[in-house]
């Protein structure tokens, strides 16, 4: 089974995170933050991850601590599912459309922590949720999962649509990257090691 779950603590949150990479055992999320768990269910359910998430925050200063922190978790687990990363694909890549809206997310299962997000999110809140900080969750995820993660609007109008495409994708690329492929040998790098 390649799963993990963590919890991490600190003076402004408490975050678990269960996943497992190869049964939908089933999506639970509750951050308190209405989008962002919208978001993260959407990435599970597109990523055909088991996913849980219980997150208490400081959301009386704002999101910004509980989205970070959940990313840094959610890639702590990641990191720890993949384990040898053995015979899995590495790299992914996924375009979204989602009505006026084309993403595109590419990541390199590689070792090396590395985001390019480009992402012009003109409103700055849905509901209570800080537009500017979903390229600081896909960062937190990035550094934590020690992977190379590239997030782009291609087009697009509306903010909500923009987002939602690039969590579909983020969930549709890991997919791709994680997936055991028998006709590897041994990890997907002439280095031996990734």
């Amino acid at each position: 089974m390649r799963d993990a779950q963590i919890t991490r603590n600190t003076a402004e949150t408490k975050i678990t995170v269960k996943l497992n990479l190869d049964e939908q055992s089933g999506i639970k999320i509750a951050t308190g933050v209405g989008f962002f768990d919208h978001m993260l269910t959407l990435f599970a359910k597109h990523g055909r991850f088991g996913l849980e998430i219980v997150s208490n925050g400081d959301l009386n200063v704002d999101p910004h601590h509980t989205v970070e922190d959940t990313g840094i978790v959610l890639g702590q687990c990641f990191k720890e599912a993949l384990g040898t990363k053995e015979k899995i694909e590495r790299y992914g890549t996924s375009f979204v459309p989602m009505d006026e809206t084309l993403g595109r997310v590419c990541v390199d299962l590689s070792g090396r922590s590395y985001l390019v997000f480009k992402a012009e999110l003109e409103n700055p809140r849905l509901g209570d949720f800080e537009t500017e900080i979903v390229e600081d969750f896909f960062q937190a995820v990035a550094f934590s999962t020690e992977m190379n993660l590239h997030a782009e609007i291609l087009y697009g109008r509306n903010t909500h649509h923009k987002i939602e495409s690039l969590f579909k994708a983020f969930g549709r690329a890991m997919r791709e990257a994680v997936t055991i492929n028998p006709e590897i040998v041994g990890v997907n790098s002439t280095k031996g090691v990734i």
